[in-house]
């Protein structure tokens, strides 16, 4: 069934804590056969055991794979795994992301390089990879950010990184089509997980959530809800970018 995760196979990229691994339990919780877990380095090991334990207590098996997927090696093998672990792949989903705030004539090479390899190369060679791997009918998910659609200070290589994702998304969507496979971003606000508040002072924190409904920042649990309708009955939606950010920006 288009519209049901019951017994599909899931894969996320960044699979082990905030919205990665929000995602993980509540697709397992709402009937997945099982969930891959990628994980970046040995400082998420502890959060990937937690997420993975969660997963087979809601009655899923789970499977982890640790690796920096700014290698295309790295990230052929993640897929590789999954598909050899499960017998398939029907829902992949990419969180994996980087940020940095930093004017542009501070920039170092060495930073635009990651920032662009992390944000961009990985989103690149994940939805390749998906589209390689998943059975027909998969849903191809990536998060990407709500200042793609802002004008402001600071995130060139964050926003700058993310940006080209919207283009890898539209040509996979209509490279993949016959295959009834879609391919779509979720664009959230600023979210209220660690990942942001370090590269933000507590002023510029206070200002984002000024612009938002609630005054607040946006929360995982917003998000992941929208992620799983896109993943079943937003199947009809493909090439998109849908703006999650309670009014934060817009187009």
């Amino acid at each position: 069934m288009k519209n049901s995760i019951d017994g599909k196979v899931v894969l996320i990229a960044g699979g082990a804590k905030n919205l990665g691994g929000l995602i993980a339990r509540d697709f397992a919780e709402n009937g997945a056969k099982a969930i891959a877990i990628h994980y970046n380095s040995e400082g998420s090991r502890a959060a990937a055991e937690e997420t993975k334990e969660a997963v087979e207590g809601a009655g899923a098996k789970a499977w982890l794979y640790q690796a920096d997927l700014t290698s295309a090696s790295n990230m052929e093998a993640l897929f590789d795994g999954a598909k050899a672990q499960f017998g398939g792949i029907d829902i992949a989903i990419n969180t994996v992301g980087k940020v940095l705030r930093k004017p542009i004539v501070e920039t170092t090479e060495a930073e635009f390089d990651e920032m662009l390899a992390v944000n961009a190369k990985s989103a690149y060679f994940f939805i390749k990879e998906a589209g390689r791997h998943l059975n027909d009918d998969g849903r191809i998910i990536t998060i990407v950010t709500s200042l793609l659609a802002a004008f402001t200070d600071g995130y060139s290589t964050y926003a700058g990184g993310k940006a080209p994702v919207e283009h890898f998304t539209r040509a996979a969507a209509k490279e993949f089509s016959g295959r009834g496979i879609s391919v779509n971003n979720i664009g959230p606000g600023p979210m209220d997980t660690p990942f942001f508040y370090g590269e933000e002072t507590p002023e510029r924190v206070a200002f984002h959530k000024s612009q938002a409904m609630g005054n607040q920042l946006t929360d995982i649990n917003d998000i992941a809800p929208i992620v799983k309708f896109l993943a079943t009955d937003g199947w009809w939606i493909t090439g998109q970018t849908i703006f999650a950010n309670g009014g934060y920006t817009t187009r």
